[in-house]
């Protein structure tokens, strides 16, 4: 068997305080010297804060999307999926949400009632992965999967846990495969713990720290921190010195234009107005009952 190559750090992004209202959030990417990971664009981390009993719950009230696909990970509390197209879930800690807009659908993502009436930990990542022009208007589609829905496998030493969402792990199929071949999971790592996965040369990988100690390809990583890696080999390696969280995902890069404007991806500007006039033209459907 031919030994695998670990790609090195090309440099470490810090993510950005940006709350929204009273939710703690982070925003890696896009920032500064980094405007996306072809074809990851953005990453919002909500969290982790803990609400009170009686509180008003996730801003995210009904908004459009079109034009990428939109993936949820709720690693504490409770989220509430509603979209235009009927599709509606409550999807608890370890579960995720993987939307894809396409043609436009109108959504919400909202604390359920009873998280709102009890209040608890909360904890949410939300990325965003572009689509190729040719699938841009591609009907809008949607899957909630709690954690009992996804596949995991651990290494040998027991240490750490990889939480298959997406593409293929090793041996294990995820449940999502999606439109462009992403391959995503969480690995969570015991002090001590060390993973290692090939990725051919090519792809781009997103790799963020949600939290611990870890070092990757030999550089340290603070929590917090996307990394932007080298195209210097095949693999992508991760060593933890501490309990740790990571968001794991590789890809072939889109390498079209990306023309984007609150809620929508598009490739030029033209294509922006006219989603604005298909929203506004109630296009996209009728706003979910919330």
């Amino acid at each position: 068997m031919t030994s695998l190559t670990p790609r090195t750090v090309a440099r470490r992004h810090p993510a950005v305080r940006d709350d929204i209202g009273d939710l703690i959030t982070r925003r890696p990417l896009p920032g500064p010297g980094l405007d996306q990971v072809d074809p990851f664009l953005f990453l919002n981390h909500h969290g982790p804060q803990t609400y009170a009993p009686g509180n008003r719950g996730l801003p995210f009230g009904p908004h459009p999307h079109r034009g990428f696909e939109t993936v949820t990970f709720i690693l504490e509390g409770e989220l509430a999926h509603n979209d235009s197209g009927g599709g509606e879930s409550i999807i608890r800690a370890g579960g995720i949400q993987w939307m894809t807009a396409g043609s436009g659908p109108i959504h919400a993502e909202l604390s359920p009632a009873s998280f709102k009436r009890d209040g608890g930990p909360m904890e949410i990542l939300q990325l965003w992965v572009n689509l190729p022009s040719r699938l841009k208007m591609t009907p809008p589609a949607y899957v909630g999967l709690q954690a009992g829905d996804i596949p995991t496998f651990t290494t040998e030493d027991g240490r750490v846990t990889v939480e298959a969402v997406s593409g293929r792990w090793g041996e294990t199929t995820a449940p999502i495969q999606s439109l462009i071949d992403v391959q995503m999971a969480v690995v969570r790592f015991r002090p001590g713990g060390t993973f290692t996965t090939p990725v051919a040369r090519g792809r781009n990988v997103f790799l963020y720290v949600v939290r611990g100690q870890v070092s990757v390809g030999g550089t340290a990583v603070e929590p917090w921190h996307l990394l932007t890696l080298n195209d210097d080999g095949d693999a992508v390696g991760i060593e933890a010195a501490s309990d740790a969280v990571i968001l794991l995902g590789h890809s072939a890069p889109i390498g079209e234009p990306v023309f984007s404007h609150g809620p929508f991806v598009m490739n030029t500007r033209e294509e922006i107005i006219q989603a604005i006039e298909d929203y506004n033209a109630g296009k996209f459907g009728p706003p979910p009952r919330v």
